[in-house]
Parts: C-alpha cells; structure tokens; sequence
C-alpha cells in the first residue's frame, strides 16, 4: 500500500485491527513549541514534506477531527489532495456553529461531513448534525469518539487544533502522538498544548518515541502514549 522509506510510521494504522478505535493525534510546531505566531500566523510551518505527511495520516484514517478554532484560523480542506489514496469523513467539533457556511471542509465533493454543535442553523442538507439531543455529554473526548466509532469510523486522527489535541490528550482518548518539529524558532505565540499541570516530574507524560527525519529538515516524533520509554505500560493496551 505504501512504497514510501516511512512506511514503518504507519505501520500501526495499517495494521490496526478495528476492534476499537484508534486515536492518532498530530501537531506541528516550532522548535520552541510553537504552532503559531501571536496573529494566528501557522501555514506550512512545517514545510511540504510536513504536509506531505499530515496528508498521508489523512488517507490512512477514516475520519479527521478538527476543532472550529482550527476552521477560522486555517479554512482547511481536509483532503489527500498532495498524496494518493482517499479523503477521510471530514469532523468539526463546533458547539455553537461559528464555522462560515461556506468553509472548505463543507464543499459537497462525496466525502461525508459531520459537525457536533448545539446550532442546527444553516448547515448543508447533507452535513449530518451531532448534539447533545443525542447524548447529553457528547462533547466529552470520550463520547465524541464513542459516536464516530458507531458511525463506522476505527482510525481517528484529530489534527488540531492544540486545545482539541489538549483535551483528548488529558481525557486519555489519544493512543499515538506525532509532532513534526520545524527547524525553526518563533520566540512567541501559540503553545503546541495546554495539559493539565502537573507538580512532579514523575507525573510527566514519558512516552516511548521514534524518531523519523523528513526532507526538509523537519524532525518527526512517533510518540505511543501507551507505554512510556521505560517500558511500563502508561494505559490500557
């Protein structure tokens, strides 16, 4: 299926036996943590090579997460349109409807689209509308997750943005990080992620990493959140 040297990075969602869902997480940042500038400023900042993957992760997936923040800032497509193979059902998690109507994740092009908001105004015919109509908690990581698997979707990756991440992080939903790590320092402006404080080191997340270094100089991190670098397992298998 995948003929590129990286094939080994996929290996888990290639071979993922879809007993259950599982959660691959992606960030983009600087070398400083980074995902942004103080404006808002974060296209390509890891390069094509960077996006190159995010769009390989697409194709592999059955469904793409983002959070309306990442859809205000960035409009993404959420497409495979820089790599082979098809497009993910596209998931907004919107609670009040602020996504624009017309935002690129909405263009009717075959792929289903689904949107968790409270706000049933004005979105495609075709969009299906998830609220809490159907669960009273259904914003929670757990039960969106819970809700998309019903929906047929085993591979999830939630792409953005760092406070979406943040959350299914924190909530224990996320099985696989990968953070593309761009050669270079912005100095100011978004964190990457926002997690619960902790007061000891020992509390810290120690995931068993791989790292992969990709063309153009960006450095991409394979983090299984499941087991830490120790060995020992970090949760449930």
């Amino acid at each position: 299926m995948l003929t590129d040297p990286l094939t080994a990075l996929y290996e888990p969602l290639l071979r993922h036996p879809g007993s259950k869902p599982l959660i691959i997480a992606q960030i983009g940042q600087s070398l400083d943590g980074r995902i942004a500038t103080p404006t808002g400023k974060s296209r390509h900042i890891n390069g094509f090579a960077g996006l190159d993957h995010l769009h390989r992760l697409r194709a592999l997936v059955d469904a793409v997460v983002v959070g309306v923040g990442t859809v205000l800032f960035d409009n993404p497509e959420l497409t495979t349109r820089r790599v082979e193979g098809r497009s993910p059902t596209r998931v907004v998690i919107d609670r009040s409807g602020r996504s624009p109507r017309d935002s690129r994740w909405l263009r009717q092009d075959g792929c289903h689209r689904i949107v968790f908001s409270e706000n049933p105004a004005g979105w495609p015919e075709a969009v299906e509308r998830i609220g809490t109509d159907l669960e009273s908690d259904i914003f929670e990581p757990g039960k969106l997750i819970a809700a998309l698997a019903a929906r047929g979707h085993q591979r999830i990756l939630i792409e953005g943005g760092a406070t979406t991440v943040s959350r299914f992080i924190d909530a224990g939903m996320v099985d696989r990080l990968h953070i593309c790590l761009a050669p270079m320092i912005l100095g100011s402006g978004r964190s990457a992620l926002d997690l619960r404080p902790i007061d000891n080191l020992c509390d810290a997340l120690r995931p068993r990493v791989r790292p992969y270094l990709l063309d153009d100089g960006n450095v991409l991190y394979d983090c299984d959140l499941r087991s830490d670098a120790g060995g020992g397992p970090h949760g449930d298998a």
